[in-house]
């Protein structure tokens, strides 16, 4: 009797187990990633380049299948070209005032949000061999100064500071990114710049950063959005959403970067 039952038990098993050919599988759990796929192309300010770089990866590594194209440069001069219609499914921006001029043409999928802060510092040669203490001593006789141009984040947020520390200063060059104005000190072609400190950070090697009081009346927020001719809005929304995410937000705040 007993073996009788077992194997009727074992043939209904073994017939629920076949089905009719019909029946779906079971469900794997959600990920949050599926259909994520395809290129994005991210247009950053460029004191995002290393930090990106690496969510970059690491977004690619978390999302296979998927490959993101960055263009680095001054948020003023990315604004202009995804204005002009340049193709682009995310932008990051070093200051609101850049963002805005995307939103106000209508260019933009949604509310921008603000992932981080930065502020400057004045970056000198390793080693201070100028003896630089504050943004008064960028003025000093033989002094070479690097700013950033002033429709550039950094060079509104330098502005603002040396007004703020009642500084007058004639730079010798302005720069159309923060990469190229701290590249002058990194070259020896000035003594001084003032950049973001996580530019100074990352380029620690080279560089030391010098920190002033009138930075903290200057930071520059960070926004991001996707855009609204972006040729694949999935893979966009998700790498917006990382960069977001604690993942994404601790590869930030380790530059130097600060929440906002």
């Amino acid at each position: 009797m007993k073996a009788r039952l077992t194997l009727i038990l074992a043939a209904t098993l073994l017939l629920t187990g076949c089905g009719n050919g019909n029946e779906k599988p079971a469900a794997t759990p959600d990920t949050g990633k599926a259909g994520i796929s395809g290129k994005v192309i991210v247009f950053a300010a460029a004191s995002l380049t290393e930090t990106f770089g690496q969510i970059g990866k690491d977004f690619e590594a978390a999302n296979p299948g998927t490959s993101v194209t960055f263009n680095f440069a001054g948020s003023s001069a990315l604004a202009a070209q995804i204005n002009q219609g340049a193709p682009a499914d995310v932008f990051a921006s070093a200051a609101p005032a850049n963002m805005k001029t995307v939103t106000d043409k209508g260019n933009a999928d949604g509310d921008p949000a603000t992932f981080v802060k930065n502020q400057l510092v004045i970056a000198v040669p390793k080693g201070n061999p100028k003896g630089i203490k504050s943004l008064a001593d960028l003025t000093k006789p033989g002094v070479k100064v690097a700013l950033c141009a002033a429709q550039v984040p950094c060079g509104a947020a330098a502005s603002k500071a040396l007004t703020a520390a009642n500084v007058k200063l004639t730079p010798v060059t302005l720069e159309q990114d923060v990469k190229s104005a701290l590249s002058k000190v990194t070259l020896g072609s000035v003594d001084a710049a003032l950049v973001y400190r996580t530019d100074a950070h990352s380029d620690a090697k080279d560089v030391d950063g010098v920190e002033f009081p009138e930075s903290a009346g200057a930071i520059n927020q960070y926004p991001i959005v996707v855009l609204k001719d972006s040729a694949n809005k999935p893979a966009a929304q998700a790498f917006v959403a990382y960069v977001l995410s604690d993942k994404g937000m601790a590869v930030l705040t380790e530059a130097g970067f600060q929440s906002p």
